[in-house]
C-alpha cells in the first residue's frame, strides 16, 4: 500500500490539453511591443508631429503677417485648412513612409525575423499583426497631427477673419482626410517593404511612386497628363485636402480618389502577404 501511494505521488503531473493554434491576440501584443520597445518609433513619431504642425503653424503665421499686403485674388482663393495642415501632407507622409517600410524590413535586416517567426509559426498571422499595429500607431498620431496643426493654424489666421471651423463645407473632411491618407502611405511603404525586404529600397521605391512620378507626369502632353492625374497615388491627398474653390475637373471625387489609393495599398498589402509566406525568412 506504501509502496502504491509513493508511486502515485511521483507520477508527473498531467499536462493541460493543448489550447490550439496560436491566437492573433497575442501575436498583436508581441508586434506592439516591438514597435513601442524601438527607439526609432519614438522618434520618427516625434518627427511627424513636430513638422506636421510647426510646418502648418509657420505657413498660417506666415500668411497672417502679409495677409494685408495679398492681392484680393490670392485672398480669394486662399484655403485656410489646407494651409495648417500642408505639413502633414507635404512633409508627414515623407516620415510616415520611413516607419512603415522600417516595420518590417528592420527585421530582415538584423536577422530577428527568424526569431519572430520560430515563436509564431503563422506568417498570415504575424503579417496581419504587424499591419494592424501599424495601423493602429499611424491612425493616432496623424489625426493627433491634423487635429493640432488645424485649431493652431486657425488661431494664427484668426487676424485675417478668413480662418475656418470644423463645421464648415468640406473642412473636417479635410482634416480626417490628411490623417487617413498619411497613414495610408504607410501601410504603402509596409507593403512594399514586404515584397522587396530591403529597407532603402522601399523607402526609395514608394518616394518614387509618391513624389517622383507626378512630377514627370507634369511634363507629358496635357490632354495625357488630365488622363492620367486621376490614378496618381498622391492624388487623393490633393483632393481630400481642399476646400475652397472647385475639385480640378480631371480627378474624381475626394473620396473616390482616396479609394484609388486604397485599393492600391490592399493590392500591394495582399501581394505582399503572398510573398511573405512563401519565401523563406
Amino acid at each position: 500500500m506504501a509502496a502504491t501511494t509513493t508511486q502515485q505521488a511521483a507520477r508527473p503531473p498531467v499536462l493541460p490539453p493543448p489550447s490550439g493554434r496560436a491566437g492573433f491576440g497575442g501575436t498583436l501584443r508581441s508586434e506592439f511591443t516591438k514597435i513601442r520597445s524601438v527607439r526609432s518609433t519614438y522618434w520618427t513619431l516625434l518627427v511627424l508631429l513636430a513638422v506636421s504642425i510647426g510646418i502648418g503653424a509657420a505657413i498660417s503665421a506666415g500668411t497672417a503677417a502679409n495677409w494685408s499686403h495679398m492681392a484680393p485674388s490670392d485672398r480669394a482663393t486662399f484655403d485656410p485648412t489646407q494651409a495648417s495642415v500642408a505639413g502633414l501632407f507635404y512633409l508627414g507622409q515623407l516620415v510616415i513612409v520611413v516607419l512603415g517600410a522600417m516595420v518590417l524590413t528592420a527585421e530582415y535586416s538584423t536577422g530577428m525575423i527568424r526569431t519572430s517567426l520560430t515563436a509564431m509559426p503563422r506568417r498570415g498571422t504575424v503579417y496581419a499583426a504587424k499591419v494592424v499595429v501599424l495601423a493602429v500607431v499611424a491612425l493616432v498620431v496623424t489625426f493627433i497631427a491634423a487635429f493640432i496643426a488645424f485649431f493652431l493654424g486657425q488661431s494664427l489666421l484668426a487676424s485675417t477673419h478668413d480662418s475656418a471651423t470644423l463645421s464648415q463645407p468640406n473642412v473636417l473632411r479635410a482634416v480626417i482626410g490628411s490623417a487617413l491618407y498619411v497613414t495610408t502611405c504607410g501601410l504603402f511603404a509596409f507593403a512594399a517593404g514586404a515584397i522587396l525586404r530591403h529597407t532603402a529600397a522601399a523607402i526609395t521605391s514608394v518616394i518614387g511612386l509618391l513624389f517622383v512620378i507626378p512630377i514627370l507626369a507634369h511634363l507629358l502632353p496635357s490632354s495625357w497628363y488630365q488622363d492620367l492625374a486621376r490614378w496618381l497615388p498622391d492624388a487623393a491627398g490633393r483632393a481630400l485636402s481642399v476646400t475652397v474653390g472647385p475639385q480640378p475637373p480631371n480627378l474624381f471625387s475626394p473620396w473616390g480618389q482616396f479609394t484609388v489609393f486604397a485599393v492600391y495599398t490592399v493590392i500591394l498589402l495582399a501581394v505582399g502577404a503572398f510573398l511573405f509566406r512563401k519565401r523563406d525568412a
